[in-house]
């Protein structure tokens, strides 16, 4: 006569109980891996770019005997974006992944354009809109391009267009307008080339429209203060 053994029976529940719970506690760390960007090496890394183009005042830039103030840049949102923008095909607009600016590009032509008229030391006065000067012209920026665009070619273009306004406060009037556009292009297809790409163009554009500044402020001081003498 054969014994029975009753707890044998209940052992290949159990043994599935088991590893049913193996296979949750796995699948739980998955997710949380997944969260975390796949844990370890295999999470995405974003390097941050700060442009910060320093080029010398142009000795031609005449001297200014008025105040500015500059407004703070408009642009559309997706111009105005942390992510750096690609253009591959004309129709076409991506983000560079893993890379970001440090400041919005609208923040970055402010500071460039400021800065440069402060270092130029060729105007009585500049500086952001709110600061407390009493100005006689303020400078407005409408940001419409600030993206990498390959444009069929094999490497891509920096591209910065602005349209820059300056403003008499007195009567309100429009002294002068222009549209400026500067194409970079990079010296290769690395995000740290294309950057570097953008830090001459945000130089060359920063620099355009400073000298047109001082030279638009000056003609119309002289057709409305006919005694005034730019020094």
């Amino acid at each position: 006569m054969m014994t029975s053994h009753p707890s044998q029976p209940a052992a290949a529940p159990l043994r599935s109980v088991a590893r049913i719970a193996a296979l949750a506690l796995v699948l739980a760390l998955a997710g949380c891996a997944s969260l975390l960007g796949g844990g370890g090496g295999d999470r995405e890394r974003s390097t941050i770019y700060a442009p910060d183009p320093r080029p010398a005042p142009d000795p031609a830039w005449p001297r200014a005997d008025w105040q500015l103030t500059l407004s703070p840049p408009t642009a559309a949102r997706m111009t105005d974006s942390f992510r750096i923008a690609v253009r591959p095909t004309p129709g076409e607009l991506q983000v560079y992944r893993g890379a970001t600016w440090a400041k919005t590009p609208t923040d970055m032509l402010h500071d460039s354009v400021l800065r440069m008229f402060e270092d130029s030391d060729r105007i009585a006065a500049v500086a952001r809109q709110g600061a407390g000067i009493t100005a006689d012209y303020k400078l407005v920026i409408d940001l419409r391009r600030f993206e990498a665009d390959y444009n069929g070619n094999l490497l891509p273009t920096a591209l910065i267009e602005a349209n820059i306004k300056l403003i008499h406060n007195i009567d309100q009037t429009v002294a002068g307008a222009r549209t400026f556009l500067v194409a970079e292009p990079a010296s290769g297809t690395d995000v740290a080339q294309v950057v570097d790409a953008f830090d001459a163009a945000l130089g060359t554009i920063s620099g355009q429209v400073v000298g047109w500044t001082l030279t638009t402020g000056n003609a119309h001081e002289a057709t409305t203060h006919p005694d005034a003498r730019a020094r």
